[in-house]
């Protein structure tokens, strides 16, 4: 994880040191997706993602330099086929964020938008397992990580869509007992003993507060 986050902050110093944002811009955003577990096995078997959504307010300086603040919401639910007993249920997970980023109009209606975000996330697991252990819901809190390309269409002087594409991290690690399980189901060593982590592919909504051109 470590190796990734340098080598993405590298390129992200380097194409703001040729960016030529022509205007500074407020903006309302929001991005969903659809998360899929990666690098955790377990949590790539058992979990699966429904929802995630991020709203969030971006200002944009005329060199391309961006922050933003906003939140995230995502929920994944259990696959009942790749557990070893019966639980039903599944994870919420809230986070406030900062973004850091850059953007760049390459014309008059595409840009790009590379961005890491970061914040705390509180995740709720729960299930009819836990509820029946009394720890209903069972909560891991965990620092969050998201590095992020999104390809920015502009619909007019307003409002632009987007193709999102991002790499959620979280810094726990997942294991089946979380959902109120006896056992890990056979997940041990390098299999559980990795960050959860998922991929995000998904679509973004803007609305400018200002316009894009003089």
């Amino acid at each position: 994880m470590h190796k990734a986050f340098l080598i993405f902050c590298f390129l992200l110093t380097v194409f703001v040191s040729n960016a030529q944002q022509r205007l500074r811009q407020h903006t309302f955003n929001i991005e969903l997706a659809l998360p899929n577990g990666l690098s955790n096995n377990a949590f790539e078997d058992i979990m699966q993602g429904l929802v995630h959504a991020s709203p969030y307010y971006q200002y944009t300086m005329k060199n391309g330099l961006s922050f933003g603040t906003g939140m995230r919401y995502a929920y994944f639910t259990i696959n009942e086929f790749r557990v070893p007993d019966p639980v039903y249920g599944g994870m919420h997970s809230a986070a406030g964020f900062l973004k850091f980023g850059w953007k760049k109009f390459h014309n008059d209606i595409f840009a790009t938008d590379i961005s890491i975000k970061a914040g705390y996330n509180l995740n709720y697991f729960l299930t009819d397992l836990n509820d029946s252990l009394g720890i209903n819901p069972k909560q891991i809190n965990a620092i969050y990580l998201e590095p992020s390309i999104g390809l920015v269409l502009a619909a007019d002087e307003k409002t632009s869509y987007r193709l999102y594409l991002g790499y959620g991290i979280q810094d726990f690690l997942f294991t089946p007992s979380m959902l109120g399980l006896q056992t890990n189901g056979g997940y041990v060593g390098d299999k559980i003993e990795k960050r959860t982590s998922y991929l995000l592919i998904g679509f973004g909504f803007s609305y400018y507060f200002e316009s894009k051109k003089r």
